[in-house]
């Protein structure tokens, strides 16, 4: 399990993290969901070892993050930034294959990559240079190089955990859904899944967990019916909105327009 406590982070005179405290278990889909500038990738950013710069303590199954080197790190967790980049202009496999340890044999890469792209509907785009590829499949290009990582390092070195900031951003519905059935199935292989969400109906339908942030603070934390409720959504966003419960279970949140 990741333990964070009392996380504070200021850049510059802006406390951007307020004494946070939050758990990422493994075998769980975890949301960070609130508002813009709200902290939620900043934290995530922090618990992933990617911002240092920070006031109390975040462990890995007790080890403090800080005595965690770079190379163990890797083999930890698997990390899809909100806007991830290249330096060179790779194919989609080349990309995927950056990710997999040297360990690990090669026939076991091939049957990796091939299986990694064929789960996020990119197998036909495996020549193809990224820079070729639309916005959104170059975002799933890039989820696909995190969960080789994540998967390899499974085969490697056990369960670990999968960070992903705002991983649907930039898909179409089809694909939003795809990349969420990815997370949860990676839950359910035993990683620890924690992702940041500004859709509450995706969090709403493949979160097991949600801490809602407002302000760099937690306003919130629970299952989604504890979190998701009507006067709590209304204050952290500031506009009325409604929680439903459909036959099906899994709530339905929207704006309530009639007020706006």
């Amino acid at each position: 399990m990741i333990e964070g406590r009392d996380i504070t982070m200021r850049f510059g005179q802006v406390e951007v993290l307020s004494h946070v405290d939050i758990d990422v278990p493994y075998g769980k889909v975890l949301a960070l969901c609130g508002p813009n500038g709200a902290g939620k990738s900043t934290l995530l950013s922090t618990l992933a070892g990617d911002l240092s710069k920070m006031t109390g303590q975040v462990r890995y199954n007790g080890v403090e993050l800080g005595d965690i080197p770079a190379y163990k790190l890797a083999q930890n967790r698997a990390v899809l930034e909100q806007s991830p980049s290249l330096s060179a202009n790779f194919t989609v496999h080349e990309l995927v294959a950056l990710s997999i340890p040297i360990e690990l044999p090669p026939a076991q890469v091939d049957t990796l990559i091939a299986t990694t792209l064929s789960d996020l509907g990119l197998n036909m785009f495996a020549d193809k240079l990224v820079s070729q590829l639309s916005g959104g499949q170059r975002h799933r290009a890039h989820l696909a190089r995190v969960l080789a990582q994540l998967h390899a390092n499974k085969m490697l070195y056990g369960s670990g955990y999968l960070f992903l900031d705002e991983p649907t951003a930039s898909l179409d519905v089809l694909h939003q859904i795809e990349v969420m059935k990815v997370a949860r199935k990676a839950a359910k292989g035993g990683t620890g899944v924690l992702v940041v969400l500004h859709d509450l109906n995706l969090a709403a339908a493949f979160a097991d967990q949600v801490i809602l942030m407002a302000a760099g603070s937690i306003a919130s934390a629970g299952t989604v019916g504890e979190v998701f409720q009507n006067n709590t959504l209304s204050q952290v966003y500031g506009t009325p909105i409604i929680v439903e419960k459909p036959s099906n279970g899994t709530l339905f949140v929207h704006p309530d327009f009639r007020a706006v």
